[in-house]
């Protein structure tokens, strides 16, 4: 099953988030809650972390990139 990653809402006034550096990469394993990558959101930066444990198979949105809240930014494959 292939799991979206969605860049969240962590404020209630942000509506887009840069991705600032991955921790992981296409293929690495992940676990539930384990830090993916850093995210820049209104000025603050904040840790993404994995909603489920399996395998990254997609990222979609490469460092330096802004996209808007709710975007899927990589898939999961989880067993």
């Amino acid at each position: 099953m292939q799991v979206e990653v969605l860049l969240p809402q962590w404020g209630m006034g942000m509506s887009e988030g840069t991705i600032v550096e991955w921790h992981k990469e296409v293929g690495d394993s992940v676990t539930e809650d384990e830090a993916l990558a850093e995210v820049e959101a209104e000025k603050v930066e904040e840790t993404l972390e994995s909603p489920a444990t399996g395998k990254i198979v997609e990222i979609k949105v490469p460092k330096g990139e802004t996209v808007d809240v709710r975007t899927v930014v990589a898939i999961i494959e989880t067993d």
